[in-house]
């Protein structure tokens, strides 16, 4: 177990946990924050032990967005819009939406303007029966600004987006698993257990594989199918010629089960 004081890490079996840890604040993300976890994604990424990243949040909410105290102190010092939170927490979006492994966010309790953007910019969402979902913008006369606006239209939809952001409504974990938010509703004391079965599932297949398809779908929205096929037969070669393919072909033959190592 690694931690920095508003984040606890560990890594078990190829799955990295990472948990908010500032639950009196419902895990709003400061700078500090930001930059920790930014630091500990660039960790867990080149660290070939880890083949899936888990995160959720302690207490009883997953995130509440931005530290709204800390804005308040810097609009107080006439600094808002230069003190770098947005900056850096478009840098955190931009590293969490770009990890190679697959993630996954297990949601527990609120998920809030950035808070639900940081859930958004993960591969898999669970939720629990508790979890709850604001934008959070709009009520404060604000546009979105940790990516929102990017990944609810290609989620849910434009309408669906559209009604989430300009409402500024609360959805339940229902709701959200109705319209496409979220891929699994759970029980909250089951939470984390179908997370970690989730994540060990990922973990045992050809992660190799899984980062390669996860780069032809983040990448293939800006080719044409021409360009996508090219693409997938480069990605295919690589993977032909990992251990993992050589592995794949020689448990068919011999009709076993494949023991995938990643790489």
């Amino acid at each position: 177990m690694t931690s920095h004081s508003t984040l606890l890490s560990r890594v078990e079996n190829g799955i990295a946990w990472v948990t908010l840890n500032r639950p009196e604040q419902r895990n709003a993300l400061d700078i500090p924050t930001l930059k920790a976890l930014i630091n500990l994604l660039d960790e867990h990424d080149a660290d070939p032990t880890v083949r899936v990243l888990v995160l959720t949040g302690s207490g009883k909410g997953f995130c509440a967005g931005a530290d709204v105290a800390e804005w308040a102190d810097a609009e107080s010092r006439g600094i808002l819009e230069t003190y770098g939170w947005t900056e850096t927490a478009h840098t955190l979006m931009n590293r969490l939406h770009g990890f190679s492994k697959p993630t996954i966010a297990a949601i527990n309790g609120i998920a809030v303007g950035a808070g639900m953007d940081l859930s958004l910019t993960c591969d898999f969402r669970l939720a629990a029966q508790s979890a709850r979902f604001k934008a959070g913008y709009t009520s404060l006369a604000y546009s979105p600004d940790a990516g929102a606006s990017w990944h609810l239209p290609r989620l849910i939809g434009a309408e669906q987006a559209k009604r989430l952001l300009f409402l500024d409504e609360i959805w339940s974990a229902d709701r959200a698993l109705a319209t496409g938010l979220v891929s699994e509703i759970c029980a909250d004391d089951q939470l984390l257990g179908s997370a970690a079965e989730l994540a060990a599932r990922l973990a045992n297949g050809p992660t190799f594989a899984f980062i390669q398809t996860k780069v032809l779908i983040r990448d293939g929205a800006q080719r044409s199918l021409a360009e996508q096929l090219e693409a997938e037969q480069a990605a295919g070669l690589l993977c032909g010629r990992s251990h993992d393919g050589a592995e794949a072909l020689k448990a068919a033959v011999e009709k076993r089960t494949p023991q995938f190592i990643g790489r």
